[in-house]
């Protein structure tokens, strides 16, 4: 079995695989600090409640964009699993063409979603939007150049924004609101961050199949912790949270 890490701000996400099945996934914080001892007991307790042997997992991949939990994430798999982790990093094999101006800024986890992507839908322009804690878009041709993207805050951050950098807005639960227009304030701040970025994904959305890829036909790819909120909305054509653990699992697979 392999076991896929993705290290983010909010919270590392972490996903078993059994040959090319995804059969568990589970999340930690990340904010918080924590030991090797910490984080290796805590993965081999959540494998085996969930009826697996920690002992049969054979290779260990993970992206971070949390430098401060690396060393203890690596130490835990070696002191607990007997593994030499697979890091997704600058210089790894992963079949894109990496043409930022330079490469060694583009975040781990937006290059192991684009691996996921290509993987998923060869032979396609793909536009990947990551609703996590920033949202992010990637632009990828169907020859498979990882052009760029775009970097704003996400949902929680906004929300968080104004509830704690103004006198009088509170902090809602990010939720689809009933109507457009709220009706007190907690509505009116649920309604701004979901129809606020609902607009944002369909608009550059559109503008990167018309300006960066000149592809009507790109594959618009929603994933991160957010992207289900918006699933009646119809603005991706596929839906995909485990985007990021795919990759992994794909990147492992060239870098053996």
């Amino acid at each position: 079995m392999i076991l896929a890490l993705d290290v983010g701000n909010s919270q590392i996400y972490a996903g078993l695989f059994d040959g090319e099945e995804l059969k568990l996934q589970f999340r930690r914080n990340s904010k918080q600090s924590a030991s090797s001892d910490e984080l290796g007991l805590f993965l081999k307790m959540v494998i085996r409640e969930n009826g697996f042997d920690p002992k049969e997992i054979t290779k260990i991949a993970l992206c971070s964009v949390v430098p401060d939990l690396n060393h203890s994430l690596i130490g835990a798999c070696r002191k607990y699993f007997d593994i030499n982790p697979f890091v997704l990093q600058p210089g790894s094999k992963t079949g894109l063409k990496i043409r930022y101006r330079n490469p060694v800024e583009v975040g781990s986890d937006r290059i192991a979603n684009a691996i996921g992507a290509i993987s998923l839908f060869p032979g396609k322009s793909l536009i990947i939007a990551d609703l996590g804690t920033a949202t992010t878009f990637c632009a990828v041709t169907a020859d498979k150049d990882y052009l760029g993207g775009i970097i704003l805050p996400g949902l929680r951050l906004s929300m968080e924004a104004l509830g704690t950098k103004t006198a009088k807005l509170p902090l809602v639960e990010i939720i689809r609101p009933e109507d457009l227009v709220g009706r007190s304030t907690v509505e009116s701040i649920q309604s701004g961050l979901y129809y606020g970025n609902l607009c944002m994904i369909r608009d550059l959305s559109h503008r990167i199949r018309e300006e960066t890829l000149k592809d009507p036909n790109a594959v618009i790819v929603g994933t991160g912790g957010f992207a289900r909120l918006f699933d009646d909305e119809k603005v991706f054509d596929a839906s995909i949270p485990e985007l990021v653990l795919i990759g992994l699992y794909r990147a492992l697979e060239m870098n053996p």
